[in-house]
């Protein structure tokens, strides 16, 4: 006699979680585009490190609320130093960093430069976390490497900043070592767990920002107020949580190479909000980018 053993109830089935997985990876693919946006439009009236400061507070607060609302279990001490490490580097430095690129060079370049990240973030998830990667992806990020090459130099024509462009690759550096830090500890941690703790560990260590946003908060319109508060509610706690989900269902070399689908948004977004405009050979390694994500997300 054979014995059929039901699914548990209220476990979701792969197909299921595959299609929450890709919700999630859009998601959190809008949000960071219109982040690079938002910062370029902030950065009037807000410095770098009051801007990251503002960003994390509203982030750790919306955060709270989601965990006061989904009550996951808190992570347990021994998780603690790894969570403070990811939450230092991508919530404190990585902000600070990028925001300060943001105001050398255009979102479009600034974000094709730090998705120089998903490269960095294959080699080290095959060196430290051994993880496989098959042919489809070491392809698909060689293609949408490519993209992001091409979209580089037809933005770096027209804007320069040769500073704004190492600020940008010193906080791709900073999100790809995050990420490995980052990935082991959702094996055991919810995510939204994760990227709370981390947010708190980003926001303590640039509370001594604090003057400074406070006074440029009394000189901002309400227009750029809503651009940080927009930063942390929606790219920092809603961005990051759903990026925490994806990630702890998919490998980090395949999870990272579909943030080569954030710069041509910027591009579009940029285009539209801010007037930059992109050149034919920008459009032309979006598409490229594009081919190359959809390569990495094919199986076997």
């Amino acid at each position: 006699m054979s014995v059929t053993t039901a699914p548990a109830v209220g476990a979701a089935r792969p197909r299921e979680v595959s299609v929450r997985v890709v919700a999630a990876i859009a998601v959190t693919t809008l949000l960071w585009a219109s982040a690079f946006v938002a910062i370029r439009s902030a950065r009037t009236h807000f410095a770098p490190a009051p801007l990251a400061l503002g960003r994390v507070l509203v982030g750790a607060l919306a955060l709270s609320a989601m965990m006061a609302l989904k009550r996951p279990a808190l992570p347990a001490r021994r998780e603690l130093p790894a969570i403070i490490a990811f939450g230092v580097l991508w919530f404190g430095i990585y902000n600070v960093a990028l925001n300060q690129g943001e105001r050398l060079i255009d979102a479009g370049t600034a974000a094709m430069a730090v998705n120089v990240a998903p490269i960095l973030i294959a080699v080290l998830a095959s060196w430290v976390l051994r993880e496989r990667l098959s042919r489809w992806v070491l392809a698909g990020l060689g293609i949408a490497f490519a993209g992001a090459a091409v979209i580089a130099v037809s933005s770096s024509s027209h804007h320069g900043g040769i500073g704004g462009v190492l600020l940008c690759l010193l906080a791709a550096t900073v999100y790809a070592v995050a990420v490995v830090i980052q990935k082991p500890v959702l094996g055991r941690v919810s995510p939204v767990a994760v990227t709370w703790g981390g947010c708190l560990a980003g926001a303590v260590v640039c509370l001594p920002f604090a003057p400074a946003l406070l006074h440029e908060l009394r000189g901002a319109p309400a227009s750029s107020t809503l651009l940080v508060a927009y930063l942390g509610v929606g790219p920092t706690a809603i961005g990051f949580s759903t990026w925490a989900y994806a990630l702890s269902h998919s490998t980090m070399a395949r999870q990272g190479a579909t943030t080569y689908l954030v710069p041509p948004l910027v591009i579009a977004i940029s285009w539209a909000t801010l007037g930059e405009v992109p050149g034919l050979l920008a459009v032309l390694g979006g598409a490229v980018c594009l081919a190359g994500v959809a390569l990495t997300r094919r199986r076997r």
